[in-house]
């Protein structure tokens, strides 16, 4: 079943506007949720923003956001002054400016959405604002509101749609230069060679079943026993050979986990 789409809107290119929807490119919904109860009543726990000194419930037409300026003042904001400085249109995604793709590192990116016409009509334009980015090896810059909140948003080709990743501030990433404690002297070329060795012996197909989650599968089969009413078989615990020793020489660590390669895949 294809996903929902969770906003609609136009994709604008100078004079070229088209209607698009879009669509979260990964979900949550298969991971296992809980709730929080009173283990005395077994009645589920409500979460609710309180008073910290009068220990009062505060009902949402009494909050407000507030900045802190010192420990005991802070400047109030009101609702209307925070739309006054949102996006005048919260409905379309105008490309302000292109970027050659390989400009934007991977630290830049922060949630994918996939991006797609939203009737026959705009499908022509949509295709040549596509395809146009991936003849030329660029992506589109613009801003949008999205999750309550302005965003600056990459958009690039992919396939017979366009995916839409939230772009991270320039206050959000560290400058990775200012890395302490790693040293900038050449490692030993007879151990790169090794490592070169271990790598293409380790070197296989992407497929999604290397990143799945082993806590994920473990929880549902807690969960399916208990619907039994069997108690859970106990958890492996971790054997010798799966926690690491203490190597003196990487040269001789290094050549023991080459040979171990080369003996798994006999």
């Amino acid at each position: 079943m294809a996903p929902r789409s969770f906003w609609k809107g136009y994709l604008r290119l100078s004079l070229v506007t088209c209607r698009v929807a879009m669509t979260p490119a990964t979900t949550t919904n298969k991971k296992v949720r809980f709730n929080t109860i009173n283990r005395a009543t077994g009645n589920r726990v409500e979460s609710r923003y309180v008073d910290e000194t009068t220990g009062k419930p505060v009902k949402e037409q009494d909050q407000r956001k507030a900045y802190p300026i010192a420990d005991d003042r802070m400047i109030v904001l009101e609702d209307e002054e925070l739309e006054a400085v949102a996006l005048e249109s919260t409905r379309t995604i105008d490309i302000d400016s292109f970027i050659p793709r390989d400009d934007i590192g991977w630290i830049w990116l922060d949630t994918a959405h996939y991006l797609t016409p939203d009737d026959k009509i705009a499908e022509e334009a949509f295709s040549v604002i596509r395809d146009a980015m991936a003849a030329t090896g660029t992506v589109g810059i613009a801003r949008l509101v999205l999750y309550r909140r302005e965003r600056a948003v990459m958009l690039e080709p992919r396939d017979k749609g366009i995916v839409v990743w939230t772009l991270r501030y320039g206050d959000e990433v560290r400058d990775g230069e200012q890395l302490s404690g790693i040293e900038s002297s050449k490692p030993d070329p007879k151990a790169l060679k090794l490592i070169t060795k271990l790598i293409d012996e380790r070197t296989q197909d992407w497929s999604p079943a290397l990143v799945e989650d082993p806590v994920q599968k473990r929880l549902k089969q807690i969960i399916a026993a208990k619907k039994r009413k069997q108690k859970p078989a106990p958890a492996k615990k971790p054997t010798k050979s799966d926690t690491p020793d203490n190597v003196v020489s990487i040269m001789d660590a290094l050549r023991r986990s080459v040979e171990n390669e080369k003996k798994n895949q006999r």
